[in-house]
């Protein structure tokens, strides 16, 4: 790949992009995405917009969102979270678990964790139409609730 690049996740490297996404949480339709080289830490992509909620994992700690931050809190060096962080994660996640059902669908129905494609633009236009797909199949699953 030539775009690829290098990052670490624990004791593992891995070669290759990051796609990060905005989903709508009433509906489930991914409204929003970017993808970045493997590299680019996750504080640098901020896909909020002013005056709506952010849901956001750990990796964004740090980082001012346009919104409302509801981004998890993570221990620093100095020591573990408060009790009180520990909680707030807890409701955090729990309005992020319904999200985490699109990464999932993504990376199974759809293949979004491998990309064969080998420069930026090309794993973008790839992502996108998965994006579109999986939110063709979700509006597909509201109409059939809707329906009956």
């Amino acid at each position: 790949s030539r775009d690829g690049s290098w990052t670490k996740k624990g004791r593992h490297s891995y070669f290759g992009y990051k796609l990060h996404l905005k989903a709508d949480l009433k509906y489930g339709l991914i409204r929003a995405f970017k993808a970045t080289t493997a590299s680019v830490h996750d504080s640098q992509v901020d896909l909020s917009e002013r005056g709506e909620v952010v849901y956001r994992d750990r990796g964004y700690f740090g980082v001012a969102a346009k919104g409302y931050d509801a981004t998890m809190q993570r221990g620093i060096r100095a020591g573990p979270i408060s009790v009180f962080d520990r909680l707030r994660n807890l409701r955090i996640s729990r309005r992020r678990a319904p999200i985490e059902k699109v990464f999932a669908v993504l990376k199974r129905s759809f293949r979004a964790g491998h990309v064969m494609v080998t420069t930026l633009p090309r794993v973008k236009v790839k992502m996108m139409f998965s994006y579109i797909c999986f939110n063709l199949m979700q509006m597909l699953t509201l109409l059939r609730q809707v329906q009956g």
